[in-house]
């Protein structure tokens, strides 16, 4: 679909209410972006890339919630209750959680087949208070995979299952889906959405993420001013959005839907740290 293509029906995307908040972009450079998620060696930089913020409108998309879809847009809101009684249990993610949210994918998806690889926790305090397994929230346009790593990861989580045939699966349509959710109400520092379409292949730009036994690709984003920003303000703990972090299909369905946390400026100073939850999926569709 060409970019100047009206993202959203116009009459509708016009009277959506919006904030206008900073957004953190990578400044165009010659050298491939590097971040490490570890301290590295002395002498080495974190991460060798320089951000600009540019002040731009978030629009709210609540009322146009029910006409979003993954592979239009690249991301979908869900109405989505689990019965998970404590999020920071990490058994019971893996028990509880990850059955529901196999479930929602292929209900929303149609996927013949889902594979759970990954989840984050996310609490800026707790953060603070010591627990190292627990992260902050990002606050910098990113996308979690390449049109590279998004076959990489696969292979390489298939792999670690012991699943047969991955050549054959690989050959097949499959997404890596992020599904998004609140553990408590949303009062800081709430998660963006870029529509896809409004994305320029040339914005994208392939870093590596440096871990200690190896070395991923994501993607960091350069400014455009065709971009257009949606979240989903006072988000709470029985929603979720699902975002498209990679696609396979090559045929004009969203395959990249950048995303970043950032300072609402209409929360309260004393707002509560975010707390959520994300998972990463592999989506495989019917043949």
């Amino acid at each position: 679909m060409s970019l100047n293509t009206q993202v959203i029906d116009s009459p509708v995307f016009e009277r959506l209410t919006q904030v206008e908040a900073e957004l953190s972009y990578l400044i165009p450079m010659v050298e491939k972006p590097v971040n490490y998620t570890y301290e590295p060696p002395p002498g080495i930089r974190r991460h060798n890339g320089q951000y600009e913020t540019r002040k731009l409108p978030i629009r709210n998309a609540r009322e146009i919630s029910q006409n979003l879809s993954l592979d239009r847009e690249g991301f979908a809101f869900v109405a989505h209750h689990s019965h998970v009684r404590d999020f920071y249990d990490d058994l019971e993610i893996q028990h509880v959680y990850y059955p529901e949210a196999e479930q929602l994918l292929k209900e929303v998806t149609g996927a013949t087949q889902v594979v759970i690889f990954d989840h984050t926790l996310r609490n800026a305090q707790r953060l603070q208070d010591g627990d190292t397994w627990i992260k902050e929230p990002v606050k910098r346009v990113h996308n979690d995979f390449t049109a590279k790593s998004g076959y990489t990861r696969a292979r390489r989580e298939l792999a670690a299952r012991g699943i047969d045939h991955i050549d054959e699966l690989l050959q097949q349509r499959f997404a890596i889906i992020n599904i998004w959710r609140p553990i408590t109400l949303v009062a800081e520092s709430p998660l963006t959405v870029c529509d896809a379409r409004s994305i320029a292949p040339t914005d994208l730009v392939a870093g590596d993420l440096v871990y200690r036994d190896r070395i991923g690709e994501t993607y960091a984003v350069t400014y455009n001013p065709t971009h257009q920003w949606f979240y989903f303000p006072q988000m709470q703990p029985d929603e979720a959005l699902l975002i498209k972090c990679f696609d396979s299909a090559e045929d004009g369905r969203a395959r990249f839907a950048a995303h970043t946390g950032f300072d609402d400026p209409t929360s309260s100073v004393d707002a509560p740290p975010r707390e959520s939850i994300e998972l990463r999926t592999l989506v495989f569709y019917p043949a």
